[in-house]
């Protein structure tokens, strides 16, 4: 009887003390909210660092590390009461001296803080006292909570600013999250375990990220219970994993969608006619079906969206159409390829992120459709730094294919705005900038959906690029894990009620 029983025990200690393992497809290259530029990164940082304000279940702003918001009559003022008897991860407390140095720092223009959009809106924070800090905003706001979900960072173990991405802070950071980073270890993961002085205490005593890079490999680890969860299942994935009674699917909508972009500084594609002819060329059904399903898009806000303006026409592939505006912008078709005025056909690069699951399998397919019509199609596969590189400095690139990813408050000015600091395509409408600047001041959200609205119609007008989809999306899970809802946006907001059964 005995030795049946102990490995019963031993099966069950084991469960109790491995650590839940989840797949990313690259791991994040540094922890630090300021420099955040990944899905992996955002979903780490839910982990490991947590904002004045966060989404409840139901999608509404909940205080966490706020304690109370007080909104003043003006709208241009608000008095944040600050949870007490909050610590970072090393026993230092949390105060109003973090909050300050946190938007400070997204703010401060030498850090050049991805995340700067954030805070853009607030013009002063100043200390009431320890525990209380009020904000002063730049034009008055109906719900600030809504927009006071950024990262709070510790300044003791920041220093001054400006802050680099080169920091130490990078590989050990310091956060008042549920989970603490334990180890980057050699393979790429990273072993986090439960912050046992946390206000409200996770019930998962270890977490570790690993590097996997063949999403195929993923499912198979998942299968052979060497994971316990996939972020993104692939759709071909689904029916496998849907049949093993050790696995559980979770389905969840992001606030995500994919596009083509151009280079609005090449002189060939500054044409308007060149832009809506290469956008009529392109099947954009048949470019999703191997990839999964999901919703088309014409803007750049999911359908979904209260901004959506669903009176934007989605654009049918008309080849006819696509001819007699390129022969208007100068081309001519030799039978089988469109020719410059000096002969050359017309060549495109078409970069995509090395790292972006399912690109290849969209970008061969792109390729395909635009070269069977008579266009020249360069794939490049460009690695992070090189992407970086590239796209966001050098604006070295024809089209790109990528995805943009928001958070409930769908702020697409860096994209869209003339100054914008993700506005990499090079686009620029003065009636786009009115309209972004009026939507991110007015305190009236009827007032805000129209201008958003108009925003999505106009942009889609001009053509700075190919707006294409929003995925749906599936999580597998162990069925040892329990308890388990996944945020739309950032997927582990909530992973402090998972538990182990």
């Amino acid at each position: 009887m005995l030795q049946l029983v102990l490995p019963l025990l031993l099966s069950a200690a084991l469960a109790v003390d491995t650590p839940v393992r989840y797949a990313e497809d690259r791991a994040p290259a540094i922890v630090n909210p300021l420099f955040a530029t990944s899905m992996s990164e955002a979903r780490l940082h839910e982990l490991v660092f947590e904002g004045l304000f966060s989404d409840d279940h139901d999608l509404r702003s909940a205080p966490q590390l706020a304690e109370s918001l007080e909104l003043a009559e003006d709208k241009l003022t608000a008095t944040v009461r600050l949870r007490q008897g909050v610590r970072w991860h090393d026993g230092e407390s949390f105060d109003a001296d973090d909050v300050i140095f946190s938007v400070r720092a997204m703010s401060d223009a030498a850090t050049a803080s991805t995340e700067a959009g954030r805070t853009a809106w607030i013009s002063e924070v100043t200390a009431l006292d320890p525990h209380t800090v009020q904000l002063t905003f730049v034009a008055p706001e109906h719900s600030p909570q809504d927009k006071l979900h950024f990262k709070i960072l510790p300044e003791h173990r920041l220093g001054e600013l400006p802050i680099k991405r080169t920091h130490p802070f990078r590989n050990r950071p310091v956060g008042t999250g549920p989970w603490m980073v334990q180890a980057f270890n050699e393979d790429s993961s990273i072993s986090l375990s439960r912050f046992a002085d946390h206000w409200r205490p996770a019930s998962l005593s270890e977490l570790s990220m690993r590097e996997v890079s063949d999403k195929n490999y993923q499912s198979k680890l998942l299968l052979y219970k060497s994971l316990d969860l996939l972020v993104r299942v692939l759709p071909r994935d689904l029916a496998p994993l849907q049949n093993d009674r050790n696995i559980e699917l979770y389905p969840y909508q992001t606030n995500s969608w994919w596009y083509v972009g151009f280079n609005l500084s090449d002189v060939r594609l500054k044409d308007a006619r060149v832009r809506e002819a290469l956008a009529l060329l392109v099947d954009i059904p048949e470019l999703l079906r191997p990839i999964g399903t999901g919703e088309l898009v014409t803007g750049p806000f999911v359908v979904s969206s209260p901004y959506y303006d669903h009176g934007v026409p989605k654009r049918e592939t008309d080849p006819d159409r696509a001819g007699a505006l390129l022969r208007e912008a100068g081309y001519s078709f030799d039978g089988k390829r469109w020719l410059d005025a000096s002969g050359s056909p017309l060549r495109v690069r078409l970069a995509s992120q090395a790292d972006l699951e399912t690109s290849q399998d969209v970008v061969v397919n792109l390729q395909s459709q635009l070269q069977n019509q008579g266009i020249v199609v360069e794939p490049e596969f460009l690695r992070r730094a090189e992407w970086k590189q590239r796209v966001w400095r050098e604006r070295d690139f024809d089209l790109i294919l990528s995805q943009w990813s928001f958070d409930r408050n769908e702020d697409v000015y860096e994209q869209f705005h003339s100054s914008g600091g993700r506005n990499f395509v090079g686009y620029a409408s003065a009636e786009v900038d009115q309209l972004l600047d009026e939507a991110r001041n007015t305190t009236d959200p009827q007032v805000k959906k129209q201008q958003l609205r108009r925003v999505h119609s106009v942009i889609a007008a001009d053509i700075p690029m190919m707006f294409l989809w929003t995925l749906d999306n599936y999580a597998a899970v162990s069925s040892k894990v329990g308890s388990v809802e996944i945020h739309p946006f950032y997927f582990f907001t909530w992973a402090t009620d998972w538990t182990l059964r």
